[in-house]
């Protein structure tokens, strides 16, 4: 018995270390689901073990299955930074050095459109995209 748990442990912490490859590579969104499907693995697989008795690890899956869901969901918010210069800021729009207004909101929009929070971004991309196009719009003196 004490076997089986040690390779159950070993098969969590790897599937716990590939989920965290997978988030590195995947965007925001695919993290959740990755995590928000394995933590249901280890809630149900408490469940499977204390219904045959062993009260104390299907606390410890469940707590884990629990801790899981609550991580997979808090916001990462990134420092500021300083002041963007306006070569990186078009660098990071990929927009040419004579862009017009509407050619800067029109790669915003399009760069947005998948960096932002809701959409699997992260809120420090969006941001940086986001002071990108002020500085491009409203160039500092």
């Amino acid at each position: 018995m004490n076997l089986a748990w040690l390779v159950l442990a070993a098969i969590a912490v790897w599937a716990l270390i590939r989920l965290g490859r997978h988030s590195e590579r995947r965007g925001r969104a695919q993290w959740r689901v990755a995590a928000t499907l394995f933590s249901a693995a280890l809630i149900g697989a408490g469940a499977l073990v204390a219904f045959r008795g062993a009260w104390l690890p299907a606390a410890g899956l469940i707590g884990a299955g629990l801790w899981l869901t609550v991580a997979s969901r808090q916001r990462v918010v990134a420092p500021r930074s300083e002041a963007m210069s306006e070569a990186e800021a078009r660098s990071l729009l990929g927009v040419a050095a004579g862009a017009t207004p509407q050619e800067i909101n029109t790669a915003w929009k399009r760069l947005m459109g998948r960096a932002h929070p809701d959409q699997g971004g992260t809120e420090g991309l969006a941001s940086r995209l986001n002071a990108a196009r002020d500085r491009l719009l409203k160039p500092q003196a």
